[in-house]
């Protein structure tokens, strides 16, 4: 399955246009997810490999964020595009095609969960942003702490809070994609969210007092 998609991989689109009389570069206008994903769906293997550059890093933090692994994540990631490669015939015209690839992952991350216990880690590395300016030692080791209690605490979320949480807040999907992926009404998606987020803060509180003690 790795091969597969590496092999995909080594096909990214043109960034050069050559003319009869004489090659200029161009910046076309870029393609969207969705006619990358027709062209997939038609038979265009080849695209699926600027979706994987796209998609991979946000993919890899949704499941680095519901997991707690790293490795683990980086196969989920490989397993999410095996999945789209093998049902592109199930994509449709209407709606977003990032609504639709995190409605895979989701698929994804429950039968990961069937087979393996949730694993709650500090913050990786490769998820903390890097601030503009470098700020002074204590204060960035604070930021750091607050960090990986604030992961932790997510963590300790029910599945779906999780799943929440994750794409509203750090991979901005919206309401009206959210309440399609988890099949309620907008209104819905908005009672949960907020939910998620009062068991979010009251939970990061919690173990906040619980390290403080």
């Amino acid at each position: 399955m790795i091969a597969v998609l590496t092999e995909i991989r080594v096909h990214p689109c043109p960034s050069v246009v050559e003319s009869t009389e004489e090659s200029v570069a161009v910046n076309p206008v870029e393609i969207t997810d969705h006619d990358l994903m027709l062209a997939v769906r038609a038979g265009e293997i080849a695209r699926l490999g600027d979706l994987f550059e796209r998609y991979h890093r946000p993919l890899y933090g949704f499941f680095v964020r519901l997991t707690g692994q790293r490795t683990a994540s980086e196969d989920l990631v490989q397993l999410v595009f095996y999945r789209i490669l093998k049902y592109r015939h199930t994509y449709r015209d209407e709606g977003k095609f990032s609504a639709w690839i995190y409605h895979l992952a989701r698929k994804v991350a429950a039968d990961h969960f069937r087979k393996n216990a949730p694993v709650v880690l500090a913050e990786p590395d490769d998820l903390h942003e890097v601030p503009d300016r470098a700020p002074h030692a204590a204060d960035q080791a604070a930021q750091a702490d607050d960090l990986a209690l604030m992961h932790r605490a997510l963590g300790t979320l029910p599945l779906e809070q999780r799943e929440l949480l994750t794409l509203h807040r750090f991979h901005n999907i919206r309401h009206e994609e959210l309440a399609r992926l988890f099949d309620c009404s907008v209104g819905a998606v908005k009672v949960r969210m907020h939910r998620a987020l009062g068991a979010l803060r009251e939970r990061y509180f919690k173990l906040r007092q619980e390290r403080a003690a």
